[in-house]
């Protein structure tokens, strides 16, 4: 493993993570309106999603996008059509707001596994991903090191898989502390139309941009 290369990795993945995009302002709306438990749950699974890539893009299973575009078709609108179910959830859970009870949760907490899964499909049904990490964990593959290029991509992907889990939790543990101080019920409201905006702009990105 060559050192230098994988801290310039680091330093990328971080500043990448930190970027303004959809995963961390996800997190950020569902922290917001749900607690921290939420933001962190999903974090764990966006981030536990980034392992995927990181295993087509070492195995070059991921050329297959190049070769075949009707795949990375297919899964663009899976995973477009995830996220628009996921609004449509936000927005039928809305009605919960009439009844909040400002002492407690805002709205109801799914179980961690569930939330998980949801932070993970959206992670893996993003062919986009995929490309970026075909793209970038190479450059940082020194071919004169001891290990392989698929330990070293391995190795990589898990670290990036790691940073991204505590930077998105830090992100969904500040967030989190917000709904505690925030009472109207009005408030509620309108985080859940933000949210359901969110998703369908992470939709529309997926599926145009």
């Amino acid at each position: 493993m060559n050192w230098d290369l994988y801290l310039a990795f680091i330093s990328a993945a971080v500043a990448l993570t930190l970027m303004p995009g959809p995963d961390n302002i996800f997190v950020l709306t569902e922290s917001i309106s749900r607690g921290a438990k939420r933001g962190v749950s999903l974090s764990a699974g966006l981030a536990s999603g980034v392992m995927v890539h990181t295993f087509l893009a070492a195995t070059g299973i991921a050329l297959l996008l190049y070769e075949f575009p009707q795949i990375a078709v297919a899964i663009r609108a899976a995973g477009t059509l995830y996220l628009v179910y996921i609004a449509y959830l936000v927005w039928q859970d809305r009605a919960n707001v009439k009844a909040i009870n400002t002492s407690k949760d805002p709205l109801k907490q799914p179980n961690f596994w569930k939330s998980f899964g949801k932070g993970f499909l959206m992670n893996v049904l993003n062919p986009k991903v995929t490309l970026f990490f075909l793209a970038l964990l190479p450059q940082f593959v020194d071919p004169d090191a001891a290990g392989s290029s698929f330990m070293q991509m391995f190795i990589m992907g898990l670290s990036f898989m790691l940073q991204a889990f505590v930077l998105f939790s830090v992100i969904a543990l500040l967030a989190g502390r917000l709904h505690s101080f925030l009472s109207a019920p009005k408030f509620w409201l309108y985080t859940a139309w933000m949210q359901i905006v969110v998703l369908l702009l992470i939709a529309g990105g997926l599926w145009f941009v």
